[in-house]
């Protein structure tokens, strides 16, 4: 899946600009890419109401910096750089909070996923998204932006500011930690 959506963003980023059209513009943004916004969040916090919070979050900075938009990438793109800062901002308070040092130790996303009424996963989904929730921040974003969104490797470098080939190493490595997570259940 990739987050190009069905709409023509020169115009709309012209819209965007225009103070006369700029809020019907901006709607029109957030029901474009509100939903991909959140899935992408929500693979990395768990909770669905972090997940919607942290959304609206990142649609109130870019509605603030719209102005400092230079269009160097695609507004999609400038969209979702924002949507995963504001992730990884989240997790490192969390972190902060749980008073854990690093990105390895996510106790607090693992509860998340127990006490998680919106999970309507079987077990062995389940413990895939614990092994997910178990990789370090940049990997468990890789592999989701690659397993589930089937996002090419280009764009998330555009997103990330990585390059291809430390994405496809962050993927190897995400896929072989999940595998073995996963290869060691006692199911």
């Amino acid at each position: 899946m990739s987050y190009q959506a069905p709409i023509d963003e020169a115009k709309l980023i012209k819209d965007l600009q225009d103070p006369k059209t700029a809020h019907q513009a901006f709607n029109l943004l957030m029901r474009t890419y509100g939903k991909q916004m959140y899935w992408q969040i929500r693979k990395m916090v768990i909770g669905h109401d972090d997940a919607n919070d942290l959304v609206q979050n990142a649609f109130i900075k870019a509605w603030n910096h719209l102005p400092n938009f230079r269009g160097d990438a695609r507004l999609s793109t400038w969209l979702f750089k924002i949507a995963v800062n504001e992730s990884i901002n989240f997790l490192n308070r969390e972190r902060m909070k749980a008073q854990v040092n690093d990105d390895s130790d996510d106790s607090f996303l693992l509860n998340s996923i127990e006490s998680d009424t919106y999970f309507d996963g079987d077990e062995l989904q389940k413990e895939l998204q614990k092994a997910i929730a178990r990789l370090p921040d940049k990997q468990r974003l890789v592999f989701n932006m690659r397993y589930y969104d089937d996002m090419k490797y280009e764009e998330m470098s555009q997103i990330l500011g990585t390059s291809v080939g430390a994405l496809k190493a962050s993927y190897h490595h995400a896929v072989k930690k999940v595998a073995e997570a996963i290869g060691n259940l006692d199911m």
